[in-house]
């Protein structure tokens, strides 16, 4: 079973304990501790406490979950010589310690919520199975039916390159590999820069967006979010530890959207990118690489806090659990192929992504065809002056050439022809000027189906016309992967 499978099954049935709060946290139920060797009977305890702060702690994140390990507690027996080990079992009695392959994790990015995905990496990527050269930004819209709209341009804000739409709603670094530099990241427009590969997907009818990354590599921006990376600094390294061991086996156990994990926020874990990242808490990190809590065999989702108190242990049977380390999907070059997670009900796009290297050479589209077997750019029909575009009613896809248009429909296949037959094959009722759901746009501010242009005419929105950011609205539809130039 693989874990897309098994968070299926609990889909919508996992209450959100995460959000941080100050307040009282009872423990009503006498539990059996093993510490170091000694068994302890701890009673009925009942903390209160308000927030008063602590000499050597700063929270960088909000008081927590209410329950399960205390951050401040962690970095108190750190500097009191408890190792990771020491301080997880005590704040989680009866769980043990299991090791996972490499993973991912799809995080919601909630500061995105109703928006364009607009990005770019000084290294370049890849978008719609083409490769996104340094300089170029991909702009993708998420559609109801799981695909996207991706228009690249040069920069965030300059001249349309291509545009596109595909069944791949994901822009690639041009490594998918774990741990790469910084050129390689892909970073939002205006925005935070992130590890592993971003996407779009509908919920409800909203616009979302995904990070999809190694679970090793989104620890790196979680560690430092949710406690001081300098604790190891302060003779604490082991709550690090620690807390990279928690951190890892809560997100893993997250199953809280059809097209994602979990999120950035403190509704679940604090997730800012790469924005915080230290070599302090990436040592940590990689010092437990693959470490989770399990109960029963499968992985706990490890609630924590930054009770200033320093916290009581869990109840861990009252904890939610998610897969079994085996149950895991496998990290992008793991495996030969990776499942996709399709959405269900309102909700589409951003299943798991797949190594855009790894992939079979992208098709080119009939018109690319008829033009190569022509003699591309010393035919008769001379130089290309748009991208593909659509028929109306989806009647088939043109381009329009300097000497004439090739077009494509089931019924012609791919021809050259002139611009009168080009209006007749606009269908009977269609007005190519005007909007309509059903049709494309030259470009990805208009939202309105283009008109059809005579050879020789200026269309609008190609490389050589500069145009304003995308934002959202239906484009060419020639199919997924299509690179479409000028």
């Amino acid at each position: 079973m693989r874990r897309n499978q098994y968070r299926n099954k609990r889909a919508g049935q996992i209450p959100r304990l995460r959000g941080r709060h100050r307040g009282p946290i009872a423990r009503s139920a006498p539990a059996v501790l093993v510490t170091g060797g000694t068994v302890l009977l701890a009673g009925t305890v009942i903390a209160c406490w308000s927030w008063s702060g602590h000499p050597q702690y700063r929270s960088t994140a909000g008081p927590g979950h209410g329950r399960g390990m205390s951050q401040v507690g962690a970095f108190d027996s750190a500097q009191d010589g408890w190792t990771a080990e020491r301080i997880l079992d005590h704040y989680y009695p009866g769980a043990t310690l299991g090791q996972i392959l490499p993973t991912t994790v799809a995080v919601r990015l909630t500061q995105q919520d109703d928006s364009t995905l607009d990005t770019f990496a000084d290294a370049g990527g890849w978008v719609a199975g083409r490769a996104l050269a340094a300089g170029q930004a991909a702009h993708l819209t998420a559609l109801p039916d799981g695909r996207a709209n991706v228009v690249v341009t040069i920069g965030c804000d300059g001249e349309v390159v291509w545009q596109s739409s595909t069944d791949d709603p994901w822009v690639y670094p041009v490594d998918p590999g774990s741990n790469r530099p910084a050129a390689e990241h892909l970073r939002l427009c205006g925005g935070s820069a992130y590890r592993g590969a971003l996407g779009v997907a509908t919920e409800d009818g909203a616009a979302r967006t995904v990070n999809r990354v190694e679970v090793e590599d989104y620890l790196l921006g979680v560690v430092p979010a949710e406690v001081q990376a300098n604790w190891a600094d302060k003779g604490a390294a082991e709550a690090l530890r620690a807390q990279a061991i928690a951190a890892r086996s809560y997100a893993l156990a997250e199953q809280r959207y059809p097209y994602a994990d979990t999120c950035d926020t403190t509704d679940c874990q604090v997730y800012p990118g790469t924005d915080k990242e230290d070599p302090r808490a990436a040592a940590a990190v990689a010092n437990t690489a693959g470490t989770v809590l399990l109960r029963d065999g499968r992985i706990l989702r490890s609630e924590y806090s930054s009770a200033p108190d320093g916290g009581q242990p869990a109840d861990i049977t009252t904890f939610d659990v998610g897969p079994a380390p085996d149950e895991l999907e496998p990290a992008l070059g793991e495996s030969d192929s990776v499942p996709s997670r399709s959405g269900t009900g309102e909700q589409s796009g951003a299943g798991v992504p797949t190594d855009p290297r790894t992939r079979t050479s992208v098709g080119e589209s009939p018109i690319d065809v008829e033009y190569r077997r022509l003699g591309g750019v010393n035919s008769s029909v001379g130089q290309p002056i748009g991208p593909e575009m659509e028929l109306p009613e989806h009647a088939g896809i043109y381009r329009l050439f300097s000497n004439g248009v090739i077009v494509a429909t089931p019924t012609l296949g791919a021809q050259v022809v002139d611009f009168t037959r080009l209006m007749e094959l606009v269908p009977e009722g269609a007005d190519a000027s005007t909007s309509g759901s059903t049709g494309p746009s030259t470009g990805p501010s208009t939202g309105q189906v283009p008109s059809v242009v005579a050879p020789g005419a200026v269309t609008p929105n190609t490389a050589s016309t500069p145009v304003p950011r995308p934002t959202p609205g239906p484009i060419i539809t020639s199919g997924a992967g299509n690179e479409q130039q000028p």
